[in-house]
């Protein structure tokens, strides 16, 4: 299995939509669904009772996390979305975002954090940091960073845990401490830390042709059993979540006591 850097995983993303015609839209779709249905997974049979609090950044990372938690809401979990900001939204974010406002979902700004602190979180979803960190993690994402490694609720991060480097797995600041993290498409070279807890790869519908352009080849029958593959299974002392699309009997967060 090929990881990628976070150059190579860029250029993927541009081959895609420039020249084989995919678009964002499509491929963020993929990826909230895809990362909805992973927290239904890790939550087992408790999930419609479960309150779900998805943090979520500006960018094509957070319009993935508003996505899932779309998906969530319409299937009757208790979600509150937090985004980083409410105004500075632009383009398939903002989508998403609007999108999401039709459900029965929460909103609220993460200065209200203060009142989440007083629901029983069962998972947070971190959502608020790609694989196009630059620098430390500043503003509200730095501090949405604190409070979920102050919080210590399992968290699912899309694609990256929020503050690691996708390229070399370094940190310049806070990160979050991921109890599972949903890769996208493929894995990237800095998801072999203990920051990324377990590791799986989801797909998100591009093309091998894509691949092959890029000069990088995945194996052909990658996703043959689902859209989810597991990569490693990471340190998780307190969580037994498994994959039941890869035939491995689930042993799942809602079972604990």
């Amino acid at each position: 299995m090929p990881a990628v850097t976070t150059d190579q995983m860029r250029e993927i993303d541009r081959v895609a939509v420039d020249e084989v015609g995919l678009n964002l839209y499509q491929m963020m779709e993929n990826a909230g669904r895809n990362l909805a249905e992973f927290c239904m997974e890790f939550l087992g049979d408790q999930w419609d009772g479960a309150h779900i609090v998805v943090l979520a950044g500006s960018g094509g990372n957070g319009g993935g996390g508003m996505c899932a938690a779309r998906h969530l809401a319409n299937h009757g979990a208790a979600v509150t979305l937090v985004p980083t900001t409410l105004e500075g939204l632009r383009g398939v974010p903002a989508d998403q975002f609007a999108l999401y406002r039709a459900t029965a979902g929460r909103v609220a700004e993460f200065s209200e954090i203060s009142e989440i602190d007083h629901l029983n979180t069962d998972l947070v979803v971190d959502a608020v940091l790609g694989y196009s960190l630059h620098g430390a993690p500043r503003g509200t994402a730095a501090d949405m960073i604190k409070w979920v490694s102050a919080h210590g609720a399992p968290v699912i991060s899309l694609d990256v845990p929020s503050g690691i480097d996708s390229t070399t797995g370094g940190t310049a600041g806070d990160h979050v401490q991921a109890t599972v993290t949903m890769t996208l498409a493929l894995p990237k070279t800095g998801l072999d830390g203990d920051a990324v807890g377990r590791l799986c790869v989801a797909d998100i519908g591009i093309p091998q042709d894509v691949f092959n352009r890029v000069g990088v080849h995945p194996p052909r029958a990658l996703f043959i059993k689902g859209y989810r593959v597991w990569i490693s299974s990471g340190p998780d002392p307190d969580n037994h979540f498994t994959n039941r699309e890869q035939g491995v009997p689930p042993t799942n967060h809602g079972d604990h006591p």
